[in-house]
């Protein structure tokens, strides 16, 4: 996912046939006029008035999100959102055994009868939590193993982008770097040199959803993990545990329920994988294990923890009830807390995210010959993790959003019950708006003008403005690429999925609907979203013509919603995509527009065509 500005999407234009004069009534404007000689059909087309309310949303369900923020991040016109990131820890295996033995059966390893049952000693070596840092998913768009971002032609696959004379999908096929032109370092070029090991480099990946106070990836930041003291549970008492717990950004964890420090210190940032290879053992003469395929990790955060701690707590627990089944260890451990004090925004995927134990422990070598020696395994744990046959997310982890208070025009704007002359948009636990068209109740009178008067309807639009004034005067404002319009009565979308074709929908291309930002000289000057199926269901299957919901969204092919705290402890539903998404907006509205900016007035237009 990036928030910044993948999916831009196509614009479709409609097609007009004949423009003709038609008198409308007052609630519309109709503009274009003329008459072509007996044509059978005229074409015009009809503005008519859309009324905005700006709502302020308090908290947002912020439990098993697709991904999680962290970090500090200033929006110039909203001010600081502090994000901070309170997960469960879950057992890879449970009751599991340490080394090659139980608990129980090193128990009474000094008295059996065999002589390989020892007393382990299970010692931690280190600990390391991971989590990897999200990536460009679209960022190869010729599938030559070069990331876009550093490829000489992104669109071709035979582009040399190290300058060796290999094209990137030679390099891909032969398996040595596209981005250097002596991937194993002897002094020969790839073209020329017979006697490189395959697929033995690192990978440079295009990072995402990364950014400092200007936009930009720093080099590195600073990171904190605690323990978390607080119980997350999985299911509500309140439902005679039948549903599952939310929890809100709203819920804070830290002072209150933290105990243990695991971790303080510095992040750095890379793009480019870390390798390890493996040392060769002398002892196995016939094998060369540094030739084999090196362990790849990912860029990401990978910082090392308390490792007495995990000693104490895992794996001295070995046998123990805290480890007997997850429930218990959820009770026992609770999970770790985690935040970034810099001015530093960082978004992760906490299903790809694990803790890893590494440590050593005793055996001896057979039963006859009684010498001990160490050896080493590893045992993760997991953070939240995603079912890989249904989806769902397994566990809990919450995500915290502490605003600052809003300016004062921003906060007079919101829930005041006033058509907007101003809208307020603002992702995570920030604000929308909810739309109404043609006007404040539900437009029953001008539906049925339109009815009578037997238009096709080829494209209706809502336009948004920006408010550029607003934004230029803050500075620095990163502007949301795409804005979502749902329904407040099913809160299902406007756009219609099966209208699209399969290769569109999967690259976030809804053409029927649009709703990305345009821009002239770099800087955004309207979003258009097409609602043209939505009016035709008002007009020709009398759908309801229900209140519209405008948010933010991060990926305008996921609909899904969850539970909002709004204005008056009310609750309602925002789209999952606008609580992970931190940046916000500022739009023109539909009423007392600023002087000189009256034409960038909030409306609905409709094109239509109609039988003389």
């Amino acid at each position: 996912m990036n928030l910044l500005n993948r999916l831009k999407l196509p614009t479709v234009v409609g097609i007009l046939l004949v423009v003709v004069l038609w008198s409308c009534e007052e609630d519309l404007t109709t503009v274009g006029s003329g008459v072509v000689g007996g044509e059978p059909f005229t074409a015009g087309k009809a503005v008519y008035d859309v009324f905005a309310y700006n709502k302020k949303i308090e908290a947002v369900r912020t439990n098993k999100l697709p991904v999680y923020q962290i970090g500090n991040y200033t929006d110039p016109i909203y001010g600081k959102t502090e994000a901070s990131i309170t997960t469960q820890v879950q057992l890879s295996a449970a009751n599991p055994t340490f080394g090659s033995y139980s608990a129980q059966v090193e128990e009474t390893a000094d008295t059996d009868s065999s002589t390989l049952t020892i007393k382990e000693n299970e010692t931690v070596k280190e600990v390391f939590l991971f989590i990897p840092f999200l990536t460009n998913p679209k960022g190869d768009r010729d599938l030559d193993g070069v990331a876009d971002e550093y490829d000489a032609d992104p669109e071709d696959a035979n582009s040399d982008s190290d300058g060796d004379t290999l094209t990137d999908i030679q390099e891909k096929a032969l398996g040595t770097d596209p981005l250097n032109r002596d991937t194993d370092g002897d002094g020969t070029n790839d073209n020329l040199d017979d006697d490189t090991a395959v697929n033995r480099f690192p990978i440079k990946y295009d990072l995402d959803s990364i950014f400092d106070a200007n936009g930009a990836i720093p080099e590195s930041f600073n990171l904190k993990v605690e323990r978390s003291t607080y119980f997350l549970r999985d299911l509500d008492p309140n439902t005679n545990f039948q549903e599952a717990q939310q929890y809100y950004s709203s819920q804070q964890f830290s002072p209150g329920f933290v105990s243990d420090l695991l971790y303080e210190g510095p992040v750095e940032i890379s793009n480019v994988e870390e390798l390890i290879f493996k040392e060769d053992d002398p002892e196995t003469e016939d094998v060369d294990e540094s030739e084999e395929a090196p362990v790849r990790i990912a860029p990401g955060i990978r910082v090392q923890l308390n490792s007495s701690f995990f000693q104490q707590n895992i794996l001295d627990k070995e046998g123990s009830s805290e480890l007997l089944s997850q429930a218990n260890f959820a009770e026992f451990f609770r999970g770790v807390h985690m935040s970034i004090p810099d001015d530093v925004l960082v978004m992760l995927d906490l299903t790809q995210g694990n803790i890893t134990i590494k440590y050593e422990y005793d055996s001896v070598t057979s039963s006859t010959d009684a010498t001990v020696i160490q050896n080493e395994r590893e045992f993760v744990l997991n953070f939240i993790r995603r079912d890989t046959s249904t989806g769902a997310v397994i566990g809990n982890a919450v995500n915290t959003f502490i605003n600052e208070a809003y300016p004062t025009e921003i906060s007079n704007g919101l829930d005041n019950s006033e058509n907007a002359s101003k809208i307020y948009l603002k992702g995570g636990a920030g604000s929308y708006a909810q739309i109404k068209l043609f006007d404040e109740v539900n437009g029953s009178e001008i539906i049925n003008q339109i009815k009578n008067r037997n238009w096709i309807i080829n494209e209706a639009n809502l336009v948004f403005y920006v408010d550029r004034n607003s934004l230029d005067a803050a500075g620095g404002t990163i502007e949301p690429s795409k804005l979502y319009l749902y329904k407040d009565n099913t809160n299902g979308p406007v756009y219609n999925q099966f209208l699209e074709s399969e290769e569109d929908f999967n690259d976030g291309n809804i053409t029927n609907y649009d709703g990305s930002l345009k821009k002239e000289g770099g800087k955004g000057q309207s979003y258009k979203i097409k609602i043209t199926n939505y009016i035709n269901d008002l007009i020709v299957r009398d759908s309801t013509n229900a209140t519209l919901n405008l948010a933010l969204t991060s990926d305008i092919r996921i609909t899904a919603t969850g539970k909002a705290m709004l204005a008056n402890s009310t609750e309602g539903e925002v789209p999952v995509m606008s609580s992970v998404n931190p940046f916000g907006t500022v739009l023109y509205g539909s009423d007392n527009l600023p002087s000189g900016q009256e034409g960038k007035k909030l409306k609905l237009e409709i094109f239509y065509t109609k039988a003389n």
